[in-house]
């Protein structure tokens, strides 16, 4: 096989649309935008959203909510999750994405103290819940704040 004889499959292209190129190409003219009027002129058309003149419906609707983009968002662990991990071991960020506890790291990682643990573990987080504190030391383990 050679170059020239290579060709797309069949169907798969289409003939380029050629506006306004005299009667014969069907699009001739006018070139499919009618005659005369807003969308008929160079530039013409109307913004997405623009009604004619009546309110649009993205001002007509509620603003709800409040969004603080100088917030920290800590992905949540709780300490039942942490039970995967052997007697010992060190957890910090890395081993929880190897283990696939959490997917994303945020600003951070944040500990909580929902469910129980049976391990002896070396905890390393962003931030602690006073709960998840005891409840780590209380099995033996260690928290550090990274």
């Amino acid at each position: 096989m050679k170059l020239h004889e290579l060709s797309p499959a069949a169907g798969s292209t289409k003939d380029v649309y050629r506006k306004g190129r005299g009667p014969a190409s069907g699009n001739g003219k006018t070139a499919g935008k009618g005659h005369k009027g807003q969308n008929a002129r160079s530039g013409g058309g109307v913004r997405p959203g623009f009604e004619g003149g009546q309110i649009p419906l993205y001002r007509k609707l509620p603003k709800r909510g409040f969004h603080n983009k100088f917030a920290t968002n800590y992905v949540i662990v709780n300490v039942s999750a942490l039970n995967v991990f052997e007697n010992g071991a060190v957890v910090d960020t890395q081993a929880l994405l190897d283990k696939r506890i959490i997917r994303k790291t945020l600003d951070g990682v944040k500990v909580l103290g929902n469910g129980e643990l049976t391990k002896s573990l070396t905890v390393k987080a962003n931030i602690f819940s006073a709960t998840a504190k005891e409840k780590i030391e209380a099995a033996g383990g260690k928290t550090e704040v990274v």
